[in-house]
């Protein structure tokens, strides 16, 4: 509670005194309520988990000035279902804030429902000439391939958290400075729910038609870090990647720490069709206890693999204008295990979409198949 009121302090100092003429010129509202009822099962024979999502998202953003923009979004979700019924484990789960302000609160929590509020963006956005300052709860996006992003230190995602399209942020300084069109240097500095800092810095230019970087600095109270990343194209086909590397302060002068690789590549058809594939190798790869961390938000950079080889590749295809197909899957050769995952989406009216996913994990330990199927279909409305 005292973090969180330190971090209100923070932002009402940062908010400048407005005078009549200094008020917001606008506010914008925006977001999306969704409905999803989601099946869990590893064969049609055996018994079916079932659950329902309500999800709400609200985003304000308002414009006090050309320099000073603030910015406010919540995620109000109401969880009922099996998972709920099963205990107060998934409650805590869902509830829990990885941040170093507790910003998610089960409002409501019984035995056969929860509803948590998570404010997963509030932030203050200076900006003056060629540098720019944001301040509070904010995506702070260093990556540049489309499926693992080793060089996203600050925020890392998952691949099958799919009904998070905003991601997760970091409470965190960020300052930005640009010194030119094509170039620029980056400073952030993140704390979390344990007080382990990352900090580090990026810089960004353009070569060969290439947008390079290199990043470096310390990882969650741990580790150095070091990095390099690159996107660009290759004739009609877009070649992207990314390295990094995690060296532990207390291992320093061995050869212990973590590596993370991977390349990708990606087209774009006439048709609007999309195709891409991606690679990616890690020297330590991460031993996954816990399934639900690739649905909650709470993962590491260095939880991106759990293979040390692992591959990707999907096609997307847009039936009609309104009507898009897709198939996604992945290779885990360490595992003897893969993933498949088709989906679809439909416009049932502007602003309106249906969509229908399904997601299969299938590994192999000696004697033993190990598979779990989750299905998931959506309504959606974005106001």
């Amino acid at each position: 509670m005292k973090r969180l009121w330190i971090f209100i302090l923070l932002i009402v100092t940062l908010y400048p005194s407005l005078s009549a003429q200094d008020k917001p010129r606008f506010i914008s509202i925006s977001g999306y309520i969704s409905t999803m009822q989601s099946v869990m099962f590893d064969s049609l024979s055996g018994p079916f988990v079932n659950d329902n999502l309500i999800h709400n998202r609200l985003n304000f953003k308002g414009y006090i000035n050309e320099n000073i923009t603030f910015a406010a979004e919540f995620r109000n979700r109401l969880f009922t279902g099996d998972m709920v019924k099963s205990g107060n484990s998934y409650s805590r789960q869902i509830g829990s804030d990885q941040g170093w302000v507790d910003l998610s609160w089960n409002i409501l929590n019984k035995q056969s429902f929860f509803l948590n509020t998570t404010i997963d963006r509030v932030w203050m956005d200076f900006n003056y000439g060629k540098f720019q300052t944001r301040v509070g709860r904010q995506r702070i996006n260093w990556g540049q391939t489309l499926v693992w992003n080793p060089n996203d230190i600050f925020n890392a995602y998952s691949f099958f958290d799919f009904d998070y399209i905003e991601r997760p942020g970091s409470d965190a300084v960020r300052i930005q400075y640009y010194p030119n069109s094509s170039s620029a240097f980056e400073v952030a500095v993140k704390e979390d729910h344990n007080d382990n800092l990352t900090a580090a810095g990026l810089y960004r230019f353009n070569k060969w038609g290439y947008d390079i970087q290199f990043l470096g600095g310390y990882f969650k109270g741990e580790d150095v870090v070091a990095g390099a990343g690159w996107s660009g194209s290759a004739g009609s086909v877009s070649f992207r990647g990314e390295a990094t590397w995690f060296q532990s302060v207390k291992h320093f002068s061995d050869s212990t720490g973590t590596g993370i690789f991977t390349i990708g590549f990606d087209k774009t058809f006439k048709n609007n069709a999309l195709a891409q594939v991606q690679f990616m190798y890690s020297t330590n790869p991460f031993s996954m206890s816990n399934f639900g961390s690739l649905y909650t938000g709470n993962m590491s950079t260095k939880d991106l693999a759990f293979s040390r080889f692992s591959s990707f590749g999907q096609i997307s295809y847009p039936l009609t204008p309104l009507f898009n197909m897709s198939v996604s899957a992945m290779w885990f050769p360490d595992l003897k295990g893969y993933f498949a995952g088709p989906s679809m989406d439909y416009s049932l009216a502007e602003n309106v979409d249906f969509s229908l996913f399904w997601q299969h994990f299938e590994t192999r330990s000696g004697h033993i198949t190990n598979r779990i199927n989750l299905g998931f279909l959506r309504v959606k409305v974005s106001f």
